[in-house]
């Protein structure tokens, strides 16, 4: 874990952020011991501040000799809004990590990486560490529009094909990344592997396209989480027969064994809450500025 330091020093600098998308934001930020680390698929867990709530997020890449990780964050709530305000030379209080199960990495063959929205995030460090185990790399990548399809050149880089979908036709192939992903499985050749990151709603799709031809397909889930070690029990999914805990588990798993309709009801279980923390949000940002210049 980096964190504050003897003497009041504070570690987890942010050196560097770029704009993406509206109210999606990368941020660039000191942690060496979890950049020596960190493998495709685990995340840390950062506090804004001393008082603030945690919040899991994927790692995006990492430079264990430079000693910093990536994350891309996407505004939806009062920490993740308050997150996307600091800048370079600003630091969050505390990042702790790498957490879950690395993704599981074989050569498969041809295998198919689907991010929708920020869930492209999710899916690149998977499809770099795939395409260095030697598959074939094909990536699905979707937004509702063109500002939203992201990552699209780093991924370019490190995969065969790259097919941009956008819902309102405004970039790419008109469509969903599972209209892609089934017009791929019917022309050819052969799909072995399959992973996807995105909105619930996407990944049961995805789940539905690959389970009549027998496709290993993985969703990594991203569920309500507290501490991010497995004594909250707040990130419980059912799979199969079983409850996981996507903090130590997880975070991916066999997407044809996943209750997605379970996990879709956990997810809302604070949506009133979220609702109001998010209007006070507004509401500060209101009295401190009242133009609306921010």
């Amino acid at each position: 874990m980096d964190g504050p330091q003897p003497g009041g020093e504070l570690m987890n600098r942010i050196l560097e952020t770029r704009v993406l998308a509206p109210e999606v934001k990368y941020f660039r930020i000191e942690a060496p011991k979890v950049a020596r680390k960190r493998k495709a698929g685990q995340f840390v867990i950062i506090r804004v501040t001393g008082t603030g709530e945690r919040i899991p997020l994927t790692i995006v890449d990492s430079d264990p000799d430079e000693g910093w990780i990536s994350l891309i964050v996407q505004g939806v709530g009062k920490t993740t809004r308050t997150l996307n305000e600091l800048e370079a030379g600003d630091s969050v209080h505390d990042l702790a990590g790498p957490l879950g199960m690395a993704s599981e990495i074989h050569e498969y063959g041809r295998a198919v990486v689907i991010g929708g929205g920020v869930g492209t995030a999710i899916a690149y460090p998977t499809a770099v560490a795939l395409a260095e185990a030697g598959n074939d790399v094909v990536a699905i990548i979707g937004g509702r529009s063109r500002e939203y399809v992201l990552l699209e050149d780093e991924m370019q880089e490190v995969c065969a094909e790259v097919y941009a979908t956008t819902d309102d036709g405004s970039y790419g192939y008109h469509g969903f990344v599972t209209d892609k992903l089934a017009e791929l499985i019917a022309d050819g050749p052969a799909i072995d592997h399959v992973i996807a990151v995105g909105p619930i709603p996407m990944m049961r799709a995805v789940a539905g396209v690959t389970r009549p031809h027998g496709i290993d397909t993985v969703v990594s889930l991203n569920p309500i989480m507290v501490d991010g070690t497995g004594m909250c029990g707040g990130c419980r999914v059912s799979v199969g027969d079983e409850t996981k805990f996507a903090c130590v588990d997880g975070p991916d798993f066999d997407a044809h064994l996943v209750d997605f309709d379970l996990l879709d009801r956990r997810n809302k279980t604070y949506t009133a809450f979220e609702y109001y923390r998010n209007e006070e949000f507004t509401e500060e940002h209101i009295r401190v500025d009242p133009v609306g210049s921010s």
